[in-house]
């Protein structure tokens, strides 16, 4: 099978991997869903919640790992919190309350629940705690994410030199009003060291700064992501979501929340995201195929080829898109 990999897929259709009551054919549902869409693997995504929640999720999920079916679909669980800002904007979606400041303990605890399937963790690199946090998830082979966050340059430099190689959904998880010069966004597209995660959705990044990020990241370190809320597939319609969040899907498939009209992660899989992105006319479809695929597969250490033999059906890019068939 051909197709894409997504590191942050946050749900699917009425299903969140942080709430509790996940089961493993949940899982097994969601899986063959996004295959059926084209998306070859992805890593389940825990966003800020509960201890009671992780311990009961990440359970779960190490066990859907396990699962002959699921495992080679499952390359690890991207953990986004609850090490993150809670600064409004920053937070984003996420349930305020349940933010922490970064913890090796506590890592070392969701990390158990979760058999050691942690493989990305997204966190605030200005938290007390924070550099502590990237030396020891880093010895222990996780990838760290920066994201969420309101980190001064300093913060951002003290991340990378400890560790930091990844920024989660680049141009989002920020308030709405930042400086113009003195902000995370432009040091994020500046470092060389970091790849670059973007949701290439069509409502989460205007043309010009996935152009930008492009220019910026080149395609070695510019990753397509869907970040795919629960709600993602849901007709439109108003909605509750991450413990409480009051969210609105419009009817072109933009997902915000009610209080703050920020956006709530994606209503898109991958397959949507590389469309629009194709839709550009940036990239040659070898191209495309490094920022959905291979950049991916080398975030988590494996080669694209790792997937090729798992049954289901072949993406195929025809007349500037892709399909699944």
């Amino acid at each position: 099978m051909k197709g894409f990999i997504d590191l942050q897929v946050n749900g699917w259709m009425g299903l969140d991997f942080t709430q509790k009551g996940l089961s493993l054919e949940d899982v097994r549902r969601v899986t063959r869903d996004m295959v059926a869409r084209g998306t070859v693997a992805y890593c389940p995504t825990i966003i800020t919640g509960s201890q009671d929640d992780y311990r009961e999720n990440l359970r779960v999920l190490a066990s859907a790992m396990k699962d002959a079916e699921l495992g080679p679909r499952l390359p690890g669980i991207h953990l986004e919190g609850p090490f993150i800002s809670p600064e409004p904007g920053a937070v984003g979606a996420h349930p305020r309350k349940f933010v922490v400041e970064p913890d090796t303990a506590a890592f070392d605890r969701f990390q158990e629940w979760a058999g050691g399937g942690i493989r990305i963790l997204t966190l605030a690199p200005e938290r007390p705690g924070a550099e502590t946090l990237i030396r020891h998830a880093v010895r222990h082979g996780v990838t760290v994410a920066i994201g969420h966050h309101m980190a001064a340059r300093p913060d951002l430099a003290r991340a990378v030199a400890a560790g930091a190689t990844l920024c989660t959904h680049v141009g989002n998880g920020l308030p709405n009003l930042i400086h113009r010069h003195d902000n995370p966004l432009w040091w994020e597209m500046a470092c060389d060291e970091v790849a670059g995660l973007f949701i290439t959705d069509g409502h989460h990044l205007p043309a010009d700064l996935i152009k930008v990020g492009l220019r910026a990241k080149t395609t070695e370190r510019f990753i397509v992501t869907s970040d795919a809320s629960p709600l993602a597939g849901m007709p439109e319609g108003d909605y509750t979501v991450f413990g409480g969040t009051e969210v609105t899907i419009s009817k072109a498939g933009r997902i915000s929340c009610e209080a703050t009209g920020n956006l709530a992660g994606s209503h898109s899989t991958m397959i949507e995201c590389m469309n629009h992105l194709a839709s550009l006319n940036l990239l040659s479809e070898r191209e495309l195929w490094r920022v959905g695929l291979e950049n991916q597969a080398r975030v988590l250490g494996k080669s694209p080829d790792y997937w090729a033999d798992l049954p289901g059906p072949d993406v195929r890019f025809e007349n500037r898109r892709f399909v699944v068939g």
